[in-house]
């Protein structure tokens, strides 16, 4: 779901040819990202939020672990706007909204497979265990089981955010790119 809400933020901005008008209005170019981010990230929040009625449901039929529930909710929040910044802007390298979807998917899925135990086994073959665990620290499923077992730690805290920041940032430099070139 993320990648089909996001890959249309920049391209089709650029296909129409009306991401030249949104340049010339008098606002930043970090000012566009930013409201474009949000206002999908809150779209996303929305929709998840729309998913409490089962935690209500599984209380009243049970006694869950609410703090579990809670985290679970804050990183797939911060997972989902990691995606989201992602495929922001590898919709801001290209014009077709399809090769923006392919483009997102691919480095999404980089994310998940860095940390799978089957990918780490294989690269310990031929990789230095430094540079498996460099690559293993880029994954977002070691960052997210955390979140999984109702901890909310600061490092994947700080690691979704700097996925996001770092995501936005590069759609800045490729949206100035496409600006002055």
């Amino acid at each position: 779901m993320v990648p089909a809400i996001g890959m249309r933020l920049w391209a089709e901005e650029r296909r129409s040819g009306t991401l030249e008008l949104l340049f010339t209005m008098p606002i930043a170019t970090w000012q566009a990202i930013l409201a474009k981010f949000l206002a999908s990230w809150l779209f996303l929040g929305v929709a998840l939020v729309l998913t409490f009625p089962a935690v209500v449901t599984v209380n009243v039929l049970g006694e869950p672990d609410n703090g579990a529930i809670f985290a679970g909710y804050v990183g797939s929040f911060l997972l989902a706007g990691a995606y989201l910044a992602i495929t922001c802007m590898t919709s801001a390298m290209t014009r077709n909204q399809v090769v923006a979807f392919i483009l997102s998917v691919v480095v999404c899925l980089f994310l998940v497979l860095a940390g799978f135990n089957p990918v780490t086994d294989l690269m310990v073959r031929w990789a230095s265990p430094a540079v498996v665990d460099t690559v293993a620290a880029f994954s977002v499923v070691t960052h997210f089981d955390g979140f999984q077992r109702g901890v909310i730690d600061t490092r994947d805290l700080f690691f979704f955010l700097s996925v996001i920041g770092f995501a936005l940032f590069a759609t800045g430099v490729i949206l100035r790119g496409h600006r002055s070139g």
